[in-house]
Formats: structure tokens, sequence, C-alpha cells
């Protein structure tokens, strides 16, 4: 018989390591199952053909049974018959082993378990051919941890988990858990005060507002882009167009009702759209689980499971996979800055502050009301570069955005003083911050994906290597040429001269980053307007200025980003709550500016003078940037064949009339791209036939005589055979 003292404490729900005593137990020479089934009147012990091989002892009012094994019997099932007379069969949990090995326990306790998905979690299994589904969570500073959901009527008593001293971490196997299933954790901290249920943190899968449980999901998805897959290397080419597509899936169409799109329909109509303009990635808002709408997804919630708001985890797939069909890369927007305090979430999970730091000084943002996780916690960096490598293994996207990487980077980050902890040097750098970036960006290299910063100051190194001393992001956005470019471009053209700065400054640190030009959704949100919205001037000079913007962006260095709805000129800001404008592409102005950012994308994936050398001062040389007073730039692009292209932009409206452009090879030129042409809603005014003048201008050998329109970019190319 168990020590009475421990059977009250099992039935009570205080109990810590159940499996001492339910499930089979040695008593001398003979063999005893324990269970625990509250509300049951009987429960026997049947072999695995179903015939009853011996009745239990109730031996606590409270659902405890006790009974004798045969000698010879292996394996067991339980039949329970209810206070109701209902009799129905079930495997006993405690009768199965640990599901995790002692090389899992190691590498999950030294946090460097670069499969951690696949072991936390929730997972379709079998267990000497019974089928259920273990679950695994981290909790080391719980008294207890149970598995509550629809199939044990979310009961913390009957699933008491199995805990693994070493690391904290709780485990079971549940046979009568299958797919679909919705269940949470119950967890008592450390003083045995019962906690609000929380979700997992590894789920796959969650179910829709208002519940908040998570769901055993178990994938059945048939890859099609082993090619694609394939050709994935751990060194980026950085050589190569890339052209962003930013969207927020929740927002870039909807449904006629005003529903979602799912992500099989984005796969079909947005992918579509995407190739058709030619873009080189899909970038999405983060699709990680989140509670709140308006949150955009920055306040992730399950950094492990695609929202349900637009499907399964294999509808996701599916989406992913089409993307892969079309030539289109995958990026997807990562939060590791920050989470919500959502009770069900990350916040205090076991009763402690385990995800985030104790000291508000160190672990909260203020501004945005969410937690900050705690870097020098060797678990919680397993648990953040997991995420990241789940989505780039299991769901095959292609590259990761972090987002902002500079509230991560400073302790003082929006605080004053006294409200910020400084480094063990006296300073304001998060050291630990920056050694789990590092290594973030080292692990997704090798997994053979890239990384893209979102960080907004002039933190050194952001895009280089880590064994350089950088942080090792592949890509960083060129903030700086976003809010001076934007800033420019809403001046009036008359007064655009004193400012000219703003357009030239850019080039001094062009190449001290990889850079990606941004005009991203945080550009045309909280009262900023939209792109088209900060061009002065009447409507037709409020087109023509973001027409000549769009093209000098095409023929900058560093690669590119549109948010949606940038493309077709949306006039109002960017709602979440509501589709795009898209009648607008009604009007011929709107429908011209998609036209050239269809044949921007096109030229410049074409063209390796406009991509090839970004991140290298030898694919840029000004022409002219000292023409302020008619507020003309000129430079030019170069490839590493020895291919160029030349540039000119005039950001007033009065057209020029023979203007000198100096170029560094005589011969006959012609427009590759004018953004004055009729077709993208223009004057018309073009360079038909174009021959060097025999005269040098601006330091190049020759010069071309142009027809410069006002409020507008021309991109000029040498003709073939020159």
């Amino acid at each position: 018989m168990a020590d009475s003292a421990q059977i009250d404490a099992l039935v009570a729900g205080q109990h810590r390591d159940p499996f001492a005593i339910l499930g089979p137990h040695r008593s001398g020479t003979s063999r005893l199952v324990r269970c625990l089934q509250p509300g049951a009147v009987t429960v026997s012990l049947i072999n695995a053909s179903g015939k009853l091989v011996a009745a239990m002892e109730k031996i606590h009012d409270g659902g405890v049974f006790e009974g004798t094994l045969p000698p010879r019997l292996r394996r067991y099932a339980l039949r329970v018959t209810a206070s109701d007379g209902t009799t129905f069969d079930i495997e006993d949990p405690y009768r199965f082993p640990s599901t995790l090995g002692e090389m899992d326990l190691y590498l999950l306790g030294e946090g460097s378990d670069q499969h951690i998905f696949r072991k936390l979690g929730s997972h379709i299994t079998k267990i000497g051919g019974v089928p259920g589904t273990r679950f695994a969570v981290w909790a080391p500073n719980a008294s207890r941890v149970s598995v509550v959901g629809d199939f044990n009527n979310w009961d913390g008593r009957l699933n008491v988990m199995r805990l693994h001293p070493g690391n904290g971490i709780w485990e079971i196997f549940v046979p009568a858990a299958s797919p679909g299933a919705n269940y949470k954790y119950e967890i008592q901290d450390s003083a045995g005060k019962l906690l609000p249920l929380k979700s997992d943190p590894y789920a796959a899968y969650h179910e829709p507002p208002p519940g908040n449980s998570s769901i055993v999901f178990d994938s059945n998805y048939h890859w099609k882009d082993d090619a694609w897959m394939s050709r994935r290397s751990s060194i980026p080419e950085m050589d190569q167009p890339i052209s962003i597509y930013e969207v927020h899936p929740g927002s870039w169409r909807r449904k006629d009702d005003g529903g979602y799109l799912g992500y099989r329909a984005l796969a079909d109509e947005l992918v579509d759209y995407v190739s058709d303009m030619g873009f080189t990635h899909i970038e999405l808002l983060p699709v990680s689980e989140h509670p709140f709408d308006g949150s955009w997804g920055y306040q992730p919630i399950g950094l492990f499971a695609p929202t349900q708001r637009f499907g399964t985890p294999d509808d996701f797939r599916y989406f992913v996979d089409r993307c892969h069909g079309a030539n289109i890369n995958v990026v997807v927007d990562w939060v590791p800055a920050h989470f919500p305090k959502d009770e069900h979430g990350l916040a205090r999970f076991d009763g402690s502050a385990l995800y985030e730091h104790a000291d508000p000084r160190k672990g909260e943002h203020a501004d945005w009301g969410t937690l900050i996780f705690n870097y020098g916690r060797r678990e919680v960096v397993n648990y953040l570069i997991g995420s990241a490598l789940y989505w780039i293994k299991e769901l095959h996207i292609d590259a990761i955005r972090v987002d902002a990487v500079a509230s991560m980077l400073y302790l003082d980050y929006s605080r004053e003083d006294g409200e910020w902890i400084p480094n063990e040097h006296g300073g304001n750098e998060n050291l630990e911050a920056v050694a789990f970036l590092q290594r973030f960006n080292s692990e997704i290299h090798a997994a053979g994906a890239s990384t893209f910063a979102e960080e907004s100051t002039a933190w050194p190194g952001v895009s280089r290597p880590v064994d350089a001393g950088g942080l090792g992001f592949t890509y960083k956005w060129n903030m700086g040429w976003m809010n001076d470019s934007l800033v420019y471009m809403s001046e009036d053209p008359v007064h655009r001269k004193y400012h000219h700065d703003k357009m030239t400054f850019g080039l001094v640190y062009a190449f001290d980053e990889n850079f990606v030009l941004p005009l991203s959704h945080d550009e045309v949100v909280h009262g900023k307007r939209s792109i088209l919205g900060r061009m002065p001037g009447d409507e037709w000079q409020q087109f023509a200025n973001l027409r000549a913007y769009y093209a000098t962006m095409y023929a900058h260095p560093g690669k590119k980003l549109l948010f949606m709805g940038n493309e077709i000129a949306q006039q109002r800001e960017w709602d979440h709550d509501q589709s795009l404008d898209w009648h607008l592409l009604e009007q011929p102005a709107h429908a011209g500016i998609q036209a050239l950012v269809r044949d921007l994308n096109h030229l410049y994936r074409q063209t390796p003078a406009l991509h090839e050398v970004d991140f290298d001062a030898s694919g840029f040389e000004w022409i002219d940037y000292n023409d302020r007073d008619n507020s003309i730039l000129s430079w030019i692009r170069r490839d590493r064949s020895g291919g160029f292209v030349v540039v000119v932009t005039n950001f007033t409206p009065m057209a020029k009339e023979e203007y000198l452009v100096g170029v560094p090879v005589s011969g006959s030129y012609s427009e590759l791209l004018n953004t004055d042409s009729e077709k993208y809603g223009g004057s018309g005014l073009a360079n038909n036939a174009l021959r060097t003048t025999g005269h040098s201008q601006h330091g190049q050998a020759d010069s071309l005589s142009l027809r410069l329109p006002g409020l507008a970019t021309l991109i000029i190319k040498l003709k073939d055979g020159n």
C-alpha cells in the first residue's frame, strides 16, 4: 500500500512526482498498478485484446484504484465505469517510459538543441504500438505541471507530468490525446499556487479568439520544393536582385464579405500578383500567433505557430510551396525583442520571471507594455533560435527579418536615467543581446537562410560577419536613406535646392553596411500619410514626384522593399482592418504607378548594373551631385563586367532642353526607362535618339545632351555594338 500522505497529495493535485505512485510498480514479488480516476465507480485491468484480467480496489475516495498485474501480462489498459454507468477503455499514461532520451535532455539543458521544436511542445507519436501525443514543456520553478485538455475534461489531476529535475523539463505521453485536441498547461508555482492556464510556448497551432488554447497538430503536408531547398547555401548571393513586396496578409485583399483571404487563397492570388509585378521576395508582417489584431503581429505569443487567422500550419506550408514554385523567396518578420503580458502566455510562465528579467529596468518595455526576453539565459536563447530554425527547416521560409533590433541592443532604449542598469563595463550596450544576435545569425546562415535587421541607429557592423566583430546579419534596413529621402521629397520643389544634401549624404555611408532601401508599413501609418500623400503639388505633380522617386530608389545602391499599396499609389494611410483600395487602379494615374513599378522590377532584375555591385563603391559613381540650383542629380551604376547605366533625375517641374550630362563612353545611347512616359501618366517628353556630343563633361570622357522632363528620372544605357 502506498503512503497515505502521498495518496492524499495525489488526489489533491499537489504531488510533484506522480510516476512514483501511479502506473506499474514492484511490490515484493508482485506488480501493482495504481491509477487516479476521479468519479469512477469501478476500474479494471484489461489485456491487449480487451479481456478483463483483474478488478482494481478503490483505496481512496478521491478515485485512487490499485490492482495486481498477472505475472505474464506486459501490456494492459484500464476499463473505467463512471458514476453515470458508462464504461470506456483507456491506456494508462503512467505505464509509458520517458519520451526524452539522455542526449535530448543533455542538449536541452545545455541550451544547444537545434531541433528543440521536435522535443518540446506536443507531438503525435506511437510508443509500443500505442498512438498518442507526447507533451513536454520547460518550467523549472514549478512544483507541478499537468497537461489539461479535451482528452481529460481539463482536470489537472489526471495527467500530471514527469519532471526531469536536471533541466526543469516536464513531459508525458498521453494516449488519449489525438490531432485536433485543445490543450493547455496547468502549473503550480514553487509555493503550490495554481497559475492561470498557460498556452504551450512550443505549440504548432492555436485556437482562434476568444479561446487561447493550443491545438495538437500533425502535419500531413507533402512538399514539392525539393529542388528549391537543395539550392540553399550558407553563403548568401549578394550580387542577386532583391525586390521585396512587404505584405500584411489580413489587409492586402479581403473577401467580398470582409473576411480574410486564407493562406491558400493568398497562395494563388498574392503569388500570381507578385510574380506578375516582378518582385523577387514576399515579406510577411509577423504571422506568428498573436492575440491582438491591432499589434499587426508584433506582439506574438506563439513563436512556433503560423497564426490560425489564415488557416492551418499546412495551409501556410502550401503558401510557401507555391511561392517557391513561382521562384519567389519568402521572408517572415520575427519578433525576439519582446512579448506581451497576456496571462496565458510566457509572462511569469512557471510563477517566476522565466523568459523575462525579474527587474523591470531590464525586463520591460514601458512604451509598448511588453516584457523583454532574458538573452542571458541559455534556455531562452534556445527557445528563440529554435523558433527561427523551425520556420526555416519545418516551414521552409527563406529569410527572417528581425524587428526592433535597436531596442535589443541598448539597455537605455527609450529609458530615462535611473530606469536602466548599465552593463558590467558601465556602458549601455546589452552584451547578452549582442551575443544572442551573433549566435542567431550564425545558425540561421548555416541553415541556408538570410537575415534582415530593422536597426535604426549607427551601431557598427550590423551586417558584417560575426568573425569580423559584426552582428552577422545578411542585410540591414537603411533607415537613414528612408528618412532623408522622404523629407526631401516632401519639400516643395522650389525649396529642394536648400535640402539637396538629403539626397546625396546617403552615399557617404552607403557601403558601410549591406543595405536594403525600405519604404515599409511604418512609413504609411500613425499620421505620416501615404507615400503619395507626402508628395507636394497638385495631383499631376504628386504622381510625377512619386514616379521620379521610385525610379531613383531602384537605381540607388541597395536592395529594395515596398510595402503593399505603395505600388498602386494608395492615397490613404494603411488600415490593418480593411483591404487596400484596389479600385484606384481604375484611374489612369494609379494604374500608371503600378505599371512603372512593374517595369522597374523587371528592368532591375534584367540589368546587372542595377543590382550586381550594391555593397561596394566600385558599383557607383557620381556624375554630378552639385547641381543643387536645378535639383538635378546624375550618376553611374556599374556591374562587374564593365557594363553600366546612367541615371539622371530632375526634382523640379521645369523641363530642361539640351541638358549636358557626362558619360564615360562615346557612342549611341537609349532610354531604358523614363518616368515621364505617357504609359506611366507622364507628359511623354522623351529622348528618342541619343548620341554623344564629342565634348567631355563632369570629368567624363564625353557627354549627352538630354531633353530632361520635369519631376522625372531617366535610366539610360549605351547601345550594344558601340
